[in-house]
């Protein structure tokens, strides 16, 4: 009797039990991984996650009154967390995948020239990788290869009509003169085996 009663208070408290491992624990111990291997899926996996994780808990405390009457709650959300957290299912990518990147992809229409031009002092170099990548992302090489080609045409004709010259321009002439200074007779191919 004593075993079955036993029993009996776990399943009546399993979610109890079994939700801090599946919410924090195992998500923590995988995040930890994630963080010490160089791919990206895994952090993405884990990065939705926890936003996911976040927004379930501002649910239940917002509503939290209203969920006391719903006595499989508990259960409902066990079942949707290990759906997010576990790997045979890898539910955060899912919907990471299929309704997150999507929604911001449409807000975060990319200007390639605004993000290449701006000026601030919170600017990083990569802004301008990031910038290409995401155009090439959306529109492709051969986009970016005629955008490119466009720019040196413009590049050109300010050049030569006299305008102002553009950063581009200083950019460009700089390369050119780098290129013309290379003596490519004084080069010994001997140091560069492939």
């Amino acid at each position: 009797m004593g075993s079955g009663a036993f029993i009996k208070v776990l399943a009546k408290n399993f979610d109890v039990l079994a939700g801090p491992l599946v919410t924090l624990a195992y998500p923590l111990y995988a995040s930890v991984r994630a963080i010490e291997t160089k791919s990206p899926i895994d952090d993405q996996q884990w990065l939705t996650y926890w936003v996911l994780y976040s927004l379930i808990t501002l649910f239940e405390l917002t509503f939290a009154t209203v969920l006391e009457w719903f006595p499989f709650w508990s259960y409902v959300k066990l079942m949707g967390t290990c759906w997010l957290v576990l790997p045979y299912f890898s539910g955060a990518a899912y919907v990471y995948e299929h309704y997150v990147r999507p929604l911001y992809l449409n807000r975060q229409q990319v200007n390639f020239f605004a993000a290449t031009t701006k000026k601030d002092k919170f600017t990083k170099s990569d802004d301008v990788l990031l910038a290409a990548e995401k155009y090439i992302a959306e529109n492709g090489t051969e986009a970016f290869e005629k955008l490119i080609s466009k720019t040196e045409n413009v590049s050109k004709s300010r050049t030569s009509t006299g305008r102002n010259r553009t950063l581009l321009d200083d950019v460009q002439a700089e390369r050119e003169s780098k290129i013309a200074s290379i003596d490519y007779n004084s080069i010994s191919w001997d140091d560069y085996k492939f």
